[in-house]
């Protein structure tokens, strides 16, 4: 399966992805039968900045040399400065364009797409890419447009994706992010189910989990499947078997 992956940079540092981690991306893209054959990264560059500001100059030269390093083609749009009628100072860079014909023109050489976006202006590109035959899977964190997600063929949280995201945690702590299945509201217990990034791609594990482990007062939401929580695998034994559980358990805010 050949395979592309377009991010709107942009969009996804400003929506919950800041920090995201290309390699990860690319090790998911190149997971079971696919072979990357693109790799595009849309990002704006404010150029007058970069004249007067030395310090945001090596910034961005050190953030672009890690995603060219990641295998990422960098495609910059400059950022333009305004004046509006009220005599407010705007400032605008919008790669949306750049990225659509890009993806649009490219397509003919793919089997599946990775959009890395929450920006519902992309609704008509998906669209366009499933009629050229492609397989288009989305990925994105905060303020996602419902459209998008129904348009594409699959949506995954990026807080769901192993590595993607930085995760505090102690060493040889196993800290992942889940959602809770089965939860029992009477006995407070249920199972935290998450993905682990394997050569194969995302495989499912569960885990089991009480609400007394939860770092706040969430009960409320462990019913409720489409919330994400953070958490520690801890495995010990206990009366000579091996006892697994989630503990530790916070909400994230999505």
């Amino acid at each position: 399966m050949k395979t592309g992956i377009y991010v709107d940079s942009e969009n996804i540092r400003l929506c919950g992805g800041y920090g995201m981690r290309y390699d990860t991306l690319v090790n998911l893209a190149k997971a079971g039968p696919s072979t990357l054959l693109r790799a595009n990264a849309y990002l704006a560059e404010d150029r007058e900045r970069s004249k007067e500001d030395m310090e945001y100059r090596q910034r961005m030269h050190r953030y672009h040399h890690v995603l060219r390093q990641c295998g990422f083609r960098v495609i910059k749009k400059v950022v333009k400065h305004f004046v509006d009628d009220e005599g407010i100072l705007t400032t605008k860079a919008n790669a949306d364009m750049d990225l659509a014909i890009d993806a649009l023109q490219q397509a003919r050489n793919l089997d599946r797409v990775i959009l890395v976006s929450g920006d519902g202006d992309f609704v008509r590109l998906v669209q366009a890419l499933q009629s050229m035959g492609c397989r288009v899977e989305l990925i994105a964190f905060r303020n996602v447009s419902q459209e998008l997600k129904e348009a594409a063929d699959s949506y995954l949280s990026g807080y769901l994706v192993p590595r993607l995201l930085p995760v505090t945690a102690n060493q040889d702590e196993d800290r992942q992010r889940g959602w809770a299945i089965n939860y029992n509201t009477d006995r407070g217990f249920g199972f935290m189910r998450y993905y682990r990034l394997e050569a194969e791609g995302l495989r499912q594990e569960s885990v089991f989990f009480h609400c007394s482990k939860a770092l706040e007062n969430i009960d409320y939401l462990f019913s409720d499947p489409s919330h994400i929580f953070e958490f520690t695998i801890k495995t010990q034994e206990e009366d000579g078997k091996i006892k697994t559980e989630a503990i530790d358990i916070r909400h994230i805010d999505v």
